[in-house]
């Protein structure tokens, strides 16, 4: 990886797209350190700083995911990224359900950019709801229990200056993450999502080796960094780890030539649902603690704080709901996004077959068995990735502030080798040797 960034480097086309991601996430980054207008920054400095000591500091770290920090400061960019993953995932599972969007899906390029624009558009209005949502918990001192006077005024023309600046800030996150994918090196949105991810590392880190004194703090402070590394090993070996169906193709005149006769494969992945599924679980499991937030009293609400909140989220409760979701949400997702019918029609008319099984309805049993054969570890693996929080928990009691857990890594380790392989594949195109030398 390091040899393939040098070489990219000294290669003028990539050191400029290299250089202009680095700026943009240098942009991404200050915007989100930016307070937007009305809010009172070293209140909510002393309100944070009080609520990540207390019993809800499950709750602020689950918050704080995937906005490095941003969203409980109430910045410009607080919302992050967040809503446009939303609004994708959502026009992803609608394009199953209703039949346009399907229709516009098989058009190709042109269909894509409609559905792109349609997710433009939900992102702004998931936006609006989010910014709403949040900016009235800090009028009425729900953000952070207990603490106040974290906005200087509460009438209603400041109110709707930070929910407009907010979503502005989500439109130009936006447009940031389409800027990276057209002039820049890998995924745009992917990209910021992992910045958000990995600003957080360092001050969770620090806060494990500050929890412990003396040596026991530097000694547990390295054995946190030998087991992420591990564990960034172990998840890198499944991620590449892949299922290659042989596909044979017969000859067959086209005019006067013979064609064909080549043989590929069908690759299909051990961890097929990529990251979507935990997502998926951490937002349905984030869904009773919001409607505790709302309504405190009540002993539904008790019982989720008891569960799902605070030290809670370590009970049995939480973490088997969450495993069962995770592995319920990857066979969900796995179905809507490979169609072993679709593959098996598109195979007979090109004249493909898997050598040893009929086309046809043959061929979609098979593909669908083996399917189902990649995704039950696949699942199992992402559910247990998704545990290391509490593993760390009960092994160094690390708490929430352990920075190797769950979706966090799974994301991290996914959009750096991404970006790795994309590199790797321009440098190719610019430094291809033939046979001949």
């Amino acid at each position: 990886m390091l040899s393939a960034l040098a070489n990219a480097l000294k290669t003028p086309d990539l050191r400029r797209k290299i250089l202009f991601t680095l700026g943009i996430i240098v942009v991404f980054r200050l915007g989100s350190t930016v307070p937007s207008p009305n809010v009172n920054i070293s209140r909510i400095d002393q309100c944070l700083a009080l609520a990540q000591q207390g019993d809800a500091a499950g709750l602020y770290s689950m918050i704080n995911l995937f906005s490095g920090g941003a969203l409980l400061q109430l910045t410009i960019f607080a919302l992050g990224i967040m809503p446009y993953i939303t609004a994708s995932i959502i026009l992803q599972l609608l394009t199953v359900v209703i039949p346009r969007l399907e229709a516009l899906k098989k058009e190709g390029g042109t269909g894509q950019q409609k559905i792109t624009e349609y997710t433009r558009y939900l992102t702004l209005v998931l936006a609006v709801l989010n910014a709403t949502a949040f900016v009235t918990l800090a009028r009425t001192g729900q953000l952070f229990q207990g603490c106040d006077g974290i906005l200087y005024s509460d009438e209603l023309l400041p109110l709707i200056t930070m929910v407009l600046v907010m979503t502005a800030g989500t439109g130009i996150i936006m447009w940031m993450g389409e800027l990276i994918t057209e002039r820049g090196i890998g995924n745009g949105m992917s990209i910021l999502i992992f910045t958000q991810i990995a600003a957080s590392f360092p001050s969770g880190l620090w806060s494990i080796k500050q929890s412990h004194q003396g040596v026991t703090g530097w000694v547990l402070f390295f054995l946190v960094i030998g087991i992420g590394l591990l564990v960034m090993l172990g998840i890198i070996w499944v991620e590449q780890g892949q299922r290659r169906i042989p596909v044979q193709y017969a000859k067959r005149m086209v005019g006067r030539r013979l064609v064909g006769g080549s043989t590929t494969y069908i690759p299909l992945k051990v961890n097929q649902s990529g990251v979507i599924p935990v997502i998926f679980a951490s937002s349905i499991l984030y869904l009773p603690v919001l409607y505790s937030t709302f309504r405190p009293d009540g002993a539904v609400s008790l019982w989720i704080q008891q569960n799902f909140t605070g030290q809670g989220s370590f009970s049995w409760v939480y973490n088997l709901t969450q495993f069962v979701l995770i592995i319920a949400f990857c066979y969900f997702y796995v179905s809507i996004t490979f169609n072993p019918e679709e593959v098996s029609d598109n195979m007979k008319k090109y004249g493909g077959f898997i050598p040893g099984i009929r086309a046809g309805k043959p061929t979609e049993r098979y593909l669908a068995h083996v399917l189902s054969r990649l995704t039950a570890p696949g699942s199992l693996y992402l559910a247990t990735i998704a545990l290391i929080p509490t593993i760390a928990f009960m092994a160094v009691g690390a708490q929430q502030n352990f920075p190797f857990g769950g979706t966090s890594i799974l994301i991290i380790v996914g959009v750096a080798l991404d970006t790795v392989k994309k590199i790797e594949s321009q440098l190719q195109q610019r430094n291809y040797e033939g046979f001949l030398r």
